[in-house]
């Protein structure tokens, strides 16, 4: 595990909350944190090469913007896992992609330009694994919010 210091957990928990939308987001957290801005992206490269930061990036609207998101769930055999995983990711359509010790092993999440997009790629995937694309579409949205504090 590797150690913190205070202005590491500083920039995790501030990472964890709005950054401005903006070409240069980073400098205004820079400036704040008492670092230059190039300073603050080595310590989130480095936060991440150490896989203290695991994803970093936006989180987007997709239906407000006319996308659409469905959980999707597989019943994969175990002996085509790895396989069936690899044909799943290989859509870049693929999120959080995950193995479950349930009949339906594999839940995944389809985020799609389009509402019509669910069901051409989790067609797609039927027709490149031979198994069936349960789709679950999200019937009402929450927000819950999540931070750790670093």
């Amino acid at each position: 595990m590797t150690a913190l210091d205070d202005i590491d957990r500083a920039l995790v928990n501030a990472l964890q909350d709005d950054l401005p939308l903006d070409h240069r987001p980073f400098a205004p957290l820079a400036e704040k944190l008492g670092l230059t801005e190039e300073a603050l992206l080595d310590r989130v490269r480095a936060l991440r090469a150490s896989g203290v930061l695991t994803r970093f990036g936006p989180f987007f609207d997709a239906a407000a913007m006319g996308g659409a998101f469905c959980l999707c769930a597989m019943e994969v055999p175990a002996d085509r896992f790895d396989e069936v995983n690899d044909k799943v990711n290989a859509h870049p359509e693929v999120a959080h992609n995950y193995e479950r010790s349930h009949k339906l092993n594999m839940w995944f999440v389809l985020a799609c330009e389009t509402p019509e997009g669910i069901a051409k790629i989790a067609a797609r995937i039927e027709d490149e694994t031979g198994l069936k694309v349960l789709q679950f579409p999200k019937l009402q949205e929450f927000y819950i919010g999540f931070r750790v504090a670093a």
